[in-house]
């Protein structure tokens, strides 16, 4: 005989639920925005479910390979960083790519750190699903 579920298992196990639908709903929110919009690299590659520590030298990565190939972004503006979890108080100037420009740079990104190749393979994924 299976023993009922207490109110606080019950509880306890809705809580978890409904923490992961949030997370589930913000990324798919995030990975939307990054399909209709311009979005910085490091965006783009937290949306491919990238973790944020190997978005950031990934994206740095493709910056380097965007002034090599003379890719200019889609826009420019003063932000948060998203990488930062965006409550930092000092603005950047970010560079916005749209998937199309970040499907080039990742098609001429050759990483060497083992991170950085998976996180360049997601990203390439990411962008051939748009």
């Amino acid at each position: 005989m299976q023993k009922s579920a207490i109110r606080c298992e019950r509880r306890a196990t809705r809580r978890v639920l409904r923490s992961e639908l949030r997370r589930r709903s913000a990324a798919t929110r995030l990975a939307a925005s990054c399909h209709r919009r311009p979005r910085s690299l490091a965006t783009v590659a937290i949306a491919a479910g990238v973790e944020k520590t190997a978005a950031t030298g990934c994206a740095n990565g493709l910056r380097t390979v965007a002034k090599r190939l003379g890719v200019t972004p889609a826009s420019t503006a003063r932000t948060r960083r998203t990488v930062a979890g965006g409550r930092a108080h000092r603005t950047h100037t970010v560079g916005r790519y749209t998937l199309g420009q970040v499907a080039s740079l990742v098609a001429a990104y050759r990483p060497r750190k083992a991170e950085y190749v998976v996180a360049a393979a997601r990203i390439a994924a990411f962008t051939a699903a748009a």
